[in-house]
């Protein structure tokens, strides 16, 4: 008889050779995260403002009595503000601090769908001419012929860089990326 041994749904999924991705637009541009570190899609409102936090921080929301920090990922990005409208959606992105989860909200322009793409469509990320940090990039993934911007959600949301970011911003200073 062979031994069960378990396996986690992200090592399966890999070696299935295939991901699913929310997809969202922000900025006019197609991004993704895989599905798998997606908590929820809720609808934006009810955030209350923290003072002197950085500019990306739009707040915090009562998350069923959690006190979840939203981020404005355009803003993280080093562009304009996402403009609220009513297809304005928070996701809440589930990552590991630690290995404590915590739960981070980020505003988007609009989710589009839950995509599957194989490993084989996913390039790596450009050395240059991408808009945002190549950090922040896990993958280019080919879908319909146009490049979806797959993003590595544990450095855009780094909870030790905003925490830096945060008290740079408390202090007055600019706070230098990591790197």
């Amino acid at each position: 008889m062979g031994n069960i041994v378990p396996v986690s749904a992200n090592a399966l999924v890999q070696a299935l050779g295939e991901q699913q991705y929310l997809t969202f637009l922000l900025g006019g541009e197609m991004f993704a995260i895989e599905i798998l570190n997606v908590r929820e899609i809720i609808e934006y409102g009810a955030l209350t403002t923290v003072p002197m936090m950085p500019p990306f921080i739009r707040g915090v929301i009562n998350l069923r009595g959690a006190v979840v920090p939203v981020i404005d990922l355009s803003v993280r990005f080093a562009r304009p503000p996402v403009e609220v409208t009513r297809r304005t959606c928070i996701i809440i992105i589930e990552i590991d601090n630690a290995g404590e989860k915590q739960d981070i909200g980020v505003v988007v322009d609009s989710v589009s769908e839950v995509l599957d793409i194989p490993a084989s469509m996913i390039e790596p990320p450009p050395s240059f001419g991408a808009r945002i940090r190549t950090d922040f990039i896990q993958g280019m993934g080919k879908v319909n012929e146009r490049f979806v911007i797959i993003l590595n959600v544990h450095n855009v949301l780094s909870v030790d860089e905003m925490a830096q970011l945060s008290q740079a911003a408390q202090l007055g200073a600019p706070a230098a990326p990591p790197g």
